[in-house]
């Protein structure tokens, strides 16, 4: 038998009034920020306020103001991937950080497959956000389209390029793939693979392509190994298959550092010395890098500024405010450890 829960009644505008000894027409002026109440008044309503326990119903102004205070930050990943990734937790950080500063909420949506897809984007009609943010963004992606569609103000982390008008942040992928793996061939490694993830998004495609200019016409295709994810399986499963096609391997550009800690645990286990049989190197600088053994060398990108940027952009947006460019690109630098 169902029982009916007795839920405590909300405060109202009208028992802050009859608290202050106030109009509620001099309360809601208040409330909106609003000039012409005296400081007696605005300090008896603020007392009412505190006194009666009121808290304003936001749904109800957003209905009036046809704005959410809201942005949200869309991950598009696997949990796991989600769970695992340092650098996604930055930029949720930074774009924490940046909407705070503005008083705007973050909510955060993870789309870890096509349903999620389908749903997120019904939300996103709904009104609910006032912006997003895209991260991880594949190529064709159906939320970026439904976001266009809806006209809903937005900026991607990194830049896909079947998204060319909307604005972005981002580092050089290709340019940072190429430095790092250059610096590796000057320690002197000649057979040099790559595990390289993410394809089918900027990122990974443009640091496969910087892997291949910084090799020109030693670049050896069947040393390339394609693997799904940003992840440390990934990188265990590319390194088996790398060993496999090439056991006299002497290099790897692991496309970011989950993959390279990956593939050093399958390295030591087949027992192969880092950096003396086989040097390595990742992408990121994330926590990954300083907890591999030996530590990793690797591509430092600023994760929590780009969402920090991504954040004011968007603000921008929503305000009516162009960026200045379409893209904004953040400096890496190289971070040099014992890996290689």
């Amino acid at each position: 038998m169902a029982h009916n829960v007795d839920r405590p009644r909300r405060a109202t505008i009208f028992d802050v009034a009859a608290e202050a000894k106030v109009s509620r027409g001099t309360v809601s002026r208040v409330l909106n920020g609003e000039p012409y109440v005296s400081d007696a008044s605005r300090e008896a309503i603020e007392r009412a306020i505190e006194k009666v326990g009121y808290v304003r119903n936001m749904a109800a102004r957003n209905l009036v103001t046809q704005s959410t205070r809201a942005i949200a930050l869309i991950v598009h990943e696997p949990h796991s991937v989600f769970l695992e990734d340092p650098n996604i937790g930055a930029i949720l950080l930074g774009t924490n950080d940046r909407l705070s500063e503005s008083d705007y909420q973050l909510v955060c949506l993870i789309i870890g497959g096509d349903r999620d897809s389908s749903r997120i984007a019904q939300y996103l009609r709904g009104g609910f956000v006032d912006g997003a943010i895209i991260v991880s963004a594949r190529e064709h992606d159906p939320i970026s389209a439904a976001i266009a569609q809806i006209g809903l103000p937005a900026v991607f982390v990194g830049h896909p390029s079947t998204e060319p008008d909307t604005p972005y942040v981002g580092i050089d992928n290709r340019g940072a793939a190429r430095d790092i793996t250059a610096r590796l061939l000057q320690t002197g490694r000649t057979k040099v693979g790559m595990i390289a993830a993410a394809l089918d998004r900027d990122s990974g495609a443009e640091r496969l392509a910087g892997f291949r200019d910084a090799l020109a016409d030693r670049f050896d295709p069947s040393l390339v190994i394609d693997v799904p994810l940003y992840s440390r399986t990934s990188g265990v499963e590319g390194m088996r298959e790398l060993l496999r096609r090439a056991p006299d391997l002497d290099g790897v550009f692991a496309s970011s550092d989950a993959i390279a800690a990956g593939a050093m645990d399958v390295l030591r286990e087949t027992g192969r010395s880092i950096p003396g049989d086989v040097g390595i190197v990742g992408f990121d600088d994330s926590d990954w890098a300083l907890r591999c053994q030996p530590p990793l060398s690797t591509v430092r990108q600023p994760a929590d500024l780009l969402g920090r940027e991504a954040a004011s952009v968007v603000l921008g947006l929503v305000d009516g405010v162009a960026p200045a460019s379409l893209g904004t690109m953040l400096p890496t630098e190289i971070a040099w450890r014992d890996s290689a």
